[in-house]
């Protein structure tokens, strides 16, 4: 079994070294089956292009090889690797990410239920301390320390994807724009 604390300190050092935040590792499937997913981003745009998410393959990569040549293997058995940007409806995974999206939908799911509910999807309101701000329509503000979320993922919205504008278009077939009515 992986230690997924080690694992993801080596990813997030590496990943640092190429000036990306990690925002997941995850380790999923069986057997040969299994894939190690690294979802990062680069600070100023919480974005990866191709060729960051290429370089960082490679780069963790070249350490996991290293490290099993050491004699230090930190996933045993085959795995693959992928390397991704969070995408639009991103996994919200670190406090800072309730803060950095406020304002914005997330499906949230608790460890223990939050006013008899297991779910909820509501309106980030940012955090406070070690709990996270939700604006829930049906009951209001919640407040649950970082702690009970098991997870959470942006919704996709009309704001969001105003939020969100890509880096690049290159290799777009065509752009197009609606212009405002008044």
């Amino acid at each position: 079994m992986a230690d997924m604390d080690a694992l993801t300190a080596m990813i997030g050092t590496e990943a640092q070294a190429l000036g990306f935040d990690v925002v997941r590792v995850l380790l999923f499937g069986r057997d040969d089956e299994r894939t190690l997913q690294i979802m990062a981003e680069r600070p100023d745009t919480r974005q990866l292009t191709i060729d960051d998410c290429a370089a960082l393959s490679r780069r963790i990569s070249e350490r996991l090889d290293a490290l099993e040549a050491e004699g230090h293997d930190p996933i045993e058995g085959a795995y693959r690797l992928e390397v991704s940007s969070p995408g639009i409806d991103r996994p919200l995974t670190r406090l800072k990410d309730f803060t950095d999206w406020t304002g914005h939908e997330a499906r949230v799911q608790f460890v223990e239920p939050v006013e008899g509910r297991k779910q909820v999807k509501a309106v980030l309101a940012g955090a406070e301390g070690e709990s996270v701000l939700l604006d829930d329509p049906k009951s209001g503000r919640i407040a649950t320390p970082f702690s009970n979320i098991q997870s959470a993922k942006l919704v996709l919205t009309d704001a969001l994807i105003s939020a969100t504008v890509p880096l690049s278009t290159e290799g777009a077939d065509e752009i197009v724009t609606q212009e405002q009515e008044d």
